[in-house]
């Protein structure tokens, strides 16, 4: 218990950290996070820029801040958009059987053959590089496997005798959803959301870093990697500290979601790890 208790406080720790980065970013930043300074180019972390400049002299620190903001905010909505159809359609499947169940699966099966990343880029390619567009790209991506995993417990529940009394005494399919099958699902799509929150944030970098994400001038943290490409040999802080975000963020984020899903499914402890 101890190691475990441990591992949620680093995780929240971290966590918690990095969204308080990106709140502290939308208000406050050192320097203009889009203003350089062509003087003070590949500036080495001092008292005036403590992580450095980058090739345009901008202050690291403020696009780290900046880019937190952007990373946090585009992974979450991600999430919501993933949890949003994924649960519709999986709910759906679930609780009304028959061939409306098998028709969704057979659609939701084909995409999960493809990984998320892929289907994104597959998703960016078409749409082109806007924040907006990456929230669209990823929501569309995950929403596969919520899907499946909201399916399995809607079959789980529609069985069960609170569902079938509930139709019993007269009540229609969406209130008896609503009221009872819902509810029921949030343990393992709440446990699920902190795993593809992870895989979200990798993604959104993953994709800026291939100039398919969110386009400058804005920073995130896998444009400032995909931009520090070129000065490795003089400013290796350039990939250093977002490339360390993005490590620390992940790191947290799994701790956490360990955390989570200890809590509210203790069958599951040691299963998923």
């Amino acid at each position: 218990m101890g190691l475990k208790h441990t591992n949620a406080v680093l995780g929240g720790a971290l966590v918690g950290g990095v969204v308080l980065l990106a709140l502290v970013g939308l208000v406050y930043t050192p320097h203009d996070p889009l203003e350089g300074d062509l003087l003070a180019r590949f500036a080495p972390p001092s008292a005036e820029y403590w992580l450095g400049t980058d090739e345009f002299g901008r202050d690291v620190l403020s696009r780290l801040m900046a880019g937190a903001g952007v990373s946090v905010a585009v992974s979450v909505f991600s999430v919501l958009l993933a949890l949003l159809l994924g649960t519709t359609i999986g709910v759906t499947a679930g609780y009304a059987g028959g061939w409306v169940d098998r028709g969704i699966m057979v659609l939701v099966e084909s995409l999960m053959a493809f990984p998320g990343l892929l289907l994104a880029l597959g998703i960016m390619t078409v749409l082109g590089p806007s924040k907006w567009g990456v929230v669209l790209a990823l929501g569309l991506a995950y929403s596969p496997s919520v899907s499946r995993i909201a399916r399995g417990a809607a079959l789980s529940l529609r069985q069960r005798d609170f569902v079938i009394a509930s139709r019993a005494t007269g009540h229609g399919g969406l209130w008896t959803v609503c009221r009872h099958v819902l509810p029921n699902c949030l343990p393992p799509l709440l446990i699920f959301a902190t795993s593809i929150f992870g895989s979200a944030l990798l993604a959104e970098s993953a994709l800026s870093f291939l100039g398919l994400g969110v386009p400058p001038p804005l920073a995130t943290w896998g444009g400032m990697l995909s931009e520090s490409r070129n000065a490795m040999d003089q400013a290796i802080w350039l990939a250093v500290f977002p490339g360390a975000m993005i490590s620390l963020s992940l790191l947290g984020i799994n701790l956490l979601g360990d955390a989570v899903r200890d809590l509210l499914d203790p069958r599951m402890r040691g299963v998923m790890a």
